[in-house]
């Protein structure tokens, strides 16, 4: 009768062990997590990277991802100050900061997060024009950041940075910025060809002036001209108080200076 007893109380003792056994789970916590132990319900605590033993389901350890992570607000339609419609996509960079607030304290705290960046590119949006948004839509995504790290970092998140990746407009205001664009390059050609013009008429006249105190420039320039037109007619014009240059032929002797001339320059 002994023995019976002692193998029934030994069997139990087996049974127990095996479902102890059973309920005994081991989990990892890596080095880019941290884990937080509810213990009956209760806590949580925070566990730092490591491996450790829990009894199910009495005590249970969520693994938290500390990495930083992305996300994407696509096709977001806004409105500009001067009241034109928009589509922008910003690339948003993000962190865990504090596992037990913002898995504790908030229901959905990527949702949360996902909310407030939305409202805060509307207005940053909002205050600016058109021509702000294409010109300095480098700056947009740091206002975004300044007006919403603070409120997400009160639901556990860090808010890294926000970038706009993608900009968008209508069909019709496409054309029309086609257009503005077109006019403006059309503004810039004419613009540069006055200054050509200009520039070339400020030359002339510098020519003008100077041909007109020192009239021999332009018989200097008459045999230039002739020297690099061979086989070509010219046509110049000579003021009334200039002196011509004598011309010869080939062939024929250079003409006698006239002797009452030779006399008076001895």
């Amino acid at each position: 009768m002994e023995v019976v007893i002692v193998i029934v109380v030994a069997v139990v003792a087996i049974l127990v062990l095996l479902m102890i056994a059973a309920r005994l789970e081991r989990i990892t916590i890596f080095e880019y997590q941290r884990g937080l132990r509810f213990t009956g319900g209760k806590g949580p605590d925070l566990v730092e990277p490591g491996q450790y033993w829990v009894f199910r389901p009495r005590t249970v350890i969520l693994p938290i991802d500390m990495r930083e992570q992305f996300t994407s607000l696509t096709g977001q339609e806004l409105i500009t100050s001067d009241s034109v419609s928009v589509k922008l996509s910003v690339l948003v960079r993000y962190r865990m900061a504090d596992p037990k607030l913002a898995n504790v304290e908030v229901a959905d705290h990527y949702g949360a997060m996902y909310s407030l960046v939305q409202i805060a590119l509307r207005e940053a949006v909002a205050t600016r024009t058109i021509d702000d948004v294409l010109e300095r839509r480098d700056e947009i995504g740091p206002d975004v950041v300044a007006r919403c790290a603070e409120k997400i970092h009160s639901i556990g998140l860090e808010l890294i940075s926000v970038d706009v990746r993608d900009l968008m407009f209508p069909g019709p205001l496409k054309k029309t910025f086609a257009q503005v664009i077109e006019a403006r390059q059309q503004g810039l050609a004419a613009l540069e060809k006055a200054r050509g013009e200009t520039a070339a008429l400020r030359a002339l006249a510098n020519a003008a002036r100077m041909v007109e105190s020192n009239p021999s420039l332009l018989q200097l320039r008459l045999v230039q001209q002739l020297e690099s037109s061979r086989g070509h007619t010219v046509v110049l014009g000579f003021p009334s108080n200039s002196t011509p240059l004598p011309v010869r032929s080939e062939g024929e002797a250079p003409a006698e200076l006239d002797t009452g001339q030779a006399d008076r320059n001895e």
